[in-house]
């Protein structure tokens, strides 16, 4: 058995690297390299991210167990499949999950395609996550990490029925703690890294002035507008905000607190409104991946998940049209914002997911 291993200079997948090893497996371990980031910004933050130093320590971890190691550039599909639609997304009005595109169009596109190339039967990442096979169906599950604090199944639900039966996720059943002792104990010199928690393309946290250097022009201004329509206040570019936001708005002399309620990209305005504007029983996704299902053809109840780090809530998901699900909640969801994902459980089995287009009061 031969297993390829996405390493990205990080603890998760250099245990995942181990433990396939431990198993018995060949074992072959690439590093992606997707973009140049700032090695001095990412030493200052103390926060790993795209740079030489990840690539070191990916090639380190490899040389300790003794396995092949490459390291392979998808530069150019990364920026035409992840960075262009972070861009156009905010261009839309609506709000990007990039991590979910480099895994559909990078880890799961690009380098899954590789397997055969490399003669490898297996595929291996440092995701918090866990794969099995329902006996009846006879479909491959998603399911949820040990360590649900970690989980990373939010960012997956587009894996396909062929990915999943030639994946694993080592590091699913293992809490971040015990992956850690791990590495200490094999002295790896990843064992004590601190984790990426920024957008790798993006480390200093300023989404807006990477947009523009991106795209070479400042952001146009424009209006914000009330519920009625009317102009209330002037903005720098209707692409630096997000539904729900309050702070860094700009503008002031309300009686009440105004957040983000909607944003027009096309007309270049957004409308601020109170909190009780932001909440929606309904919203309508696109783009659905079925996983544990094979399609949708009646109404069933599960539980919805609207962003990563929100608590999936009761739901009933309806089929709508080709490829879409309206998920009508039990309860009103605070700042659904579209370009999102929504994400489907039943306890803790992925059921799939889609990208969010619309909420409805």
């Amino acid at each position: 058995m031969s297993t390829l291993v996405a390493i990205s200079g990080g603890v998760d997948s250099s245990i995942a690297a181990y433990l396939t090893k431990a198993r018995g497996e060949r074992v072959i371990c690439v590093l992606m390299k997707m973009f140049e980031g700032d090695a001095q910004t990412c030493a200052v933050r103390q926060k790993s991210c795209c740079s030489e130093a990840d690539a070191a320590d990916a090639r380190a971890v490899a040389a300790k167990l003794g396995v092949d190691f490459f390291v392979f550039n998808y530069k150019d599909v990364f920026r035409q499949e992840v960075i262009e639609r972070f861009v156009k997304c905010y261009a839309r009005g609506e709000t990007p999950n990039p991590c979910i595109d480099c895994n559909k169009y990078v880890k799961f596109g690009e380098l899954f395609r590789h397997l055969t190339a490399y003669e490898c039967d297996m595929f291996a990442t440092g995701h918090y996550a866990r794969i099995s096979r329902d006996q009846g169906s006879g479909r491959w599950l998603l399911r949820k990490a040990v360590d649900t604090a970690k989980d990373q199944t939010y960012f997956l639900y587009n894996l396909t029925q062929e990915q999943l039966a030639r994946t694993r996720f080592p590091v699913g059943e293992l809490t971040k703690r015990e992956v850690r002792e791990i590495a200490e104990t094999q002295g790896f010199i990843t064992a004590r890294k601190p984790e990426s928690q920024d957008i790798c393309f993006v480390p200093d946290g300023n989404y807006m002035s990477f947009i523009e250097a991106h795209t070479g022009g400042a952001m146009r201004q424009g209006d914000f507008v009330d519920a009625t329509g009317n102009v209330i206040g002037r903005h720098g570019g209707s692409m630096r905000y997000t539904i729900g936001q309050r702070r860094g708005i700009g503008v002031g002399g309300f009686s009440k607190p105004m957040y983000v309620v909607s944003i027009d990209a096309v007309n270049n305005t957004v409308r601020l409104g109170e909190e009780s504007e932001l909440y929606s029983r309904r919203l309508l996704a696109r783009d659905i991946n079925w996983i544990a299902l094979s399609g949708l053809t009646s109404p069933i109840k599960a539980h919805a998940q609207i962003r990563y780090n929100s608590t999936p809530q009761p739901a009933t998901l309806h089929p709508v049209g080709d490829n879409e699900v309206m998920v009508d909640f039990s309860i009103s969801q605070r700042a659904i914002a579209s370009g999102q994902s929504v994400v489907f459980y039943d306890g803790d089995v992925t059921i799939g997911g889609g990208t969010i287009c619309t909420a409805e009061s």
